[in-house]
């Protein structure tokens, strides 16, 4: 399929750059794709669509202040570092910026304690990194380095709330360098609301990386190749899961990490004995079968993206297009930062 088909145009106005007032106060979209019917509601109003024996699976992962800035020892020349993944014994492969003149052997200092030295520059646009310091790498990045807000965000500079609000209030799983968006809308209250009807919440978790905003630069959508992710999930929610689907349950994913999550597991196996982690570069494009996700919780996605391709695939093109249009003409906000979708 043409990567055109996944195209539309998005006045830059409708991006949002900041979140909203408060998080259950988004814009939400109901979507039919038994009716093809779409309704507009506050997000507050979910519980409403949402049934007795439900099954809501959210992804409880954790954005680490991946972003870090350093200095080149040899030239004072500022690089930007976003911490891709942790390869053990202190390496990561990272996107710097820039990298031109990144040469093995280079060292950046990102603070007076915490260096880092270019060991190699990957075919896939990755550097790799080799990080020095005393103490834990973890509590380090906390001080120094920033929560790596998406580029479409278009500030000066990082807001205090943004720690907060580019965060989940179930996150836990420390770990992604881009939050799961469609969780950033539930508020505890909510989710308080949402148990007491009836409707249980499954936890997984996937650390959010390259692969899932990589850009697909394909002209035919098959050929694009996903970065692979790292996910778990336990032997609770496994069999959770598994029980819902022998039941007819219905069971929502919040999210496309979710989903992707969701779908990426053999739910057909017998329950574990220990929990599962694994790596999944699974792309959902259409004509794919879905196996286990019967509706999906999910923001407005980026033109292109494999995000909006997987949404194109659970709902078809078709009604997912004149939703979109929709959502420009009513002056919806876009992206990270703005409003939802529940395409049931």
């Amino acid at each position: 399929m043409h990567i055109s088909l996944f195209d539309y145009s998005l006045p830059e106005k409708l991006v949002a750059q900041y979140p909203a007032s408060q998080r259950d106060k988004s814009r939400l979209m109901i979507i039919s794709r038994e009716t093809c019917d779409i309704s507009h509601m506050s997000f507050h109003n979910i519980v409403d669509y949402l049934s007795k024996d439900d099954l809501l699976v959210i992804n409880n992962t954790k954005v680490i202040p991946a972003r870090l800035i350093g200095i080149k020892e040899a030239t004072g020349a500022h690089i930007e570092i976003l911490l891709i993944r942790d390869l053990g014994n202190n390496i990561w492969n990272v996107l710097a910026k820039p990298s031109k003149r990144l040469k093995k052997g280079t060292i950046i200092n990102c603070s007076k304690d915490f260096s880092a030295e270019v060991m190699e520059k990957n075919e896939d646009g990755l550097v790799r990194l080799k990080f020095s310091f005393t103490g834990n790498f973890m509590e380090i990045i906390s001080k120094i380095g920033q929560v790596p807000l998406p580029p479409y965000i278009k500030r000066s500079s990082i807001k205090l709330y943004d720690t907060e609000r580019y965060q989940t209030v179930y996150a836990k799983e420390a770990g992604s360098i881009a939050a799961p968006t469609a969780g950033l809308h539930f508020t505890r209250s909510l989710l308080k609301k949402i148990k007491e009807k009836g409707i249980q919440i499954a936890e997984v978790t996937l650390h959010v990386s390259i692969g899932t905003f990589k850009p697909v630069t394909e002209t035919e959508i098959e050929k694009h190749k996903m970065q692979s992710e790292y996910y778990e999930i336990t032997k609770e929610t496994f069999s959770t899961v598994k029980k819902a689907m022998q039941e007819q349950k219905r069971i929502i994913a919040v999210g496309t990490t979710a989903m992707r999550v969701l779908e990426s597991a053999d739910f057909n196996a017998d329950n574990l004995k220990r929990n599962l982690s694994a790596w999944t570069d699974l792309f959902i494009y259409p004509r794919y079968k879905f196996k286990v996700v019967d509706a999906i919780i999910t923001n407005f996605h980026l033109p292109k993206s494999t995000l909006l391709i997987l949404i194109h695939a659970f709902a078809g093109r078709k009604l997912i297009t004149k939703a979109y249009k929709e959502a420009v003409k009513k002056e919806y906000r876009f992206y990270s930062y703005g409003d939802v979708m529940f395409v049931a």
